[in-house]
Order: structure tokens, then C-alpha cells, then sequence
């Protein structure tokens, strides 16, 4: 009779628990999605003020993009600091031009805030941007990460951008890098 009534309290305890997990996981993910639905309504709307409301026109580069509900360049570095090295996100920002490959552009800088940048560069290689894209206004969209980017990659960057010998000869570190590959650009004309 104790081992029975043992069992019954066992299997009553382990019914309950598992009732009490979902229940728990259930509460726990529609907090979640409630938090993140009003965090992303809260940078959508912060966005949509930084659109300036007058009328622009832009050049299209790569897929057709639009201009609304992009984060501005305070916003995408907040997001890049979170983000670990292999991580990649899926995100569209409006930023400043800070530098363009002046062999074909190939690849540019965006300015994230006075002393980090991002480096961006295009979709298979499907498109490029002017020469003289430099302090130029940007929207790009596509997929945000953060990588180590190696001595001969740096230096074959610094290349690309006209540097000295002997400013591509003070490269001997790798660097932790925010990166972009863009599928689609605007350009303020």
C-alpha cells in the first residue's frame, strides 16, 4: 500500500512538473515575443523619425530596396556591440560613406560613430559603388556580422584604398571587424 501511494505521489509530482514547465516556457515565450515586438516597434519608430520627411532622391544599387524603417548608424553600432564574432544578423541602416575602394568599389566604409566603422562589401560581387561615393549618404540592407579580419586582408584593403607602403607596412594585427554584406544599396544623388 506505501509503494502505491509512493508511485501515485511520484507520478502526480512528475505530471505537475512537466504541467508547470510548459506552462513556465509558454509564459516565458510570449513575454519574449511581446518584449521584442515592442523593442522592434520602439526602433521602427525611432528609425522612421530619423527619415527626414523631405523628398530625395537616391541611385539604386544591387536589389531594390526601400528607405523607411532603416536604424541609423548610433542604432546599427548598439546592435554590432551585442553580437559576438560568427554571429549575423539580418538588418537594413542608413549611414555615412567614410571610404570606397578607388580601384573599383569594390567594398566601402560606413561611418558607425567617430572612432569604429563598418566594412561593407556586395553580394557576389553583383554590384559596386561610384569612386566617388566618399561622405555620400547611404540605406543598406542585407546581412550584419562580426569577424576577424586578417593581416593580408587588411593590408590587401589598405591596397585597394591608395595607402602608403609604409602605412600598409605598420599592418601586423589581425582585426575584430563589423562587418556587412550588402544585397541592396540607395544612394543619395
Amino acid at each position: 500500500m506505501l509503494r502505491s501511494i509512493l508511485n501515485f505521489l511520484t507520478f502526480a509530482v512528475i505530471t505537475l512538473n512537466k504541467l508547470y514547465m510548459k506552462s513556465l516556457i509558454k509564459f516565458c515565450a510570449v513575454v519574449l515575443v511581446v518584449v521584442i515586438g515592442c523593442n522592434n516597434e520602439k526602433v521602427a519608430n525611432n528609425a522612421k523619425q530619423e527619415v527626414k520627411h523631405e523628398i530625395r532622391s537616391f541611385d539604386s544599387f544591387g536589389d531594390k530596396i526601400l528607405k523607411e524603417s532603416a536604424l541609423n548608424s548610433d542604432e546599427m553600432l548598439t546592435v554590432f556591440n551585442a553580437m559576438k564574432a560568427g554571429d549575423t544578423i539580418n538588418v537594413k541602416f542608413a549611414s555615412r560613406v567614410k571610404e570606397v575602394c578607388s580601384k573599383k568599389g569594390c567594398w566601402m566604409k560606413l561611418s558607425l560613430d567617430d572612432n569604429s566603422e563598418a566594412m561593407v562589401r556586395f553580394k557576389d560581387y553583383g554590384f559596386f559603388m561610384p569612386l566617388d561615393a566618399t561622405d555620400r549618404e547611404v540605406i543598406i540592407e542585407g546581412k550584419a556580422f562580426v569577424q576577424e579580419t586578417s593581416i593580408e586582408e587588411l593590408k590587401h584593403y589598405a591596397e585597394d584604398a591608395g595607402k602608403s607602403k609604409d602605412e600598409i607596412a605598420k599592418i601586423i594585427a589581425t582585426k575584430k571587424e563589423f562587418a556587412f554584406e550588402a544585397n541592396g544599396v540607395l544612394m543619395n544623388k
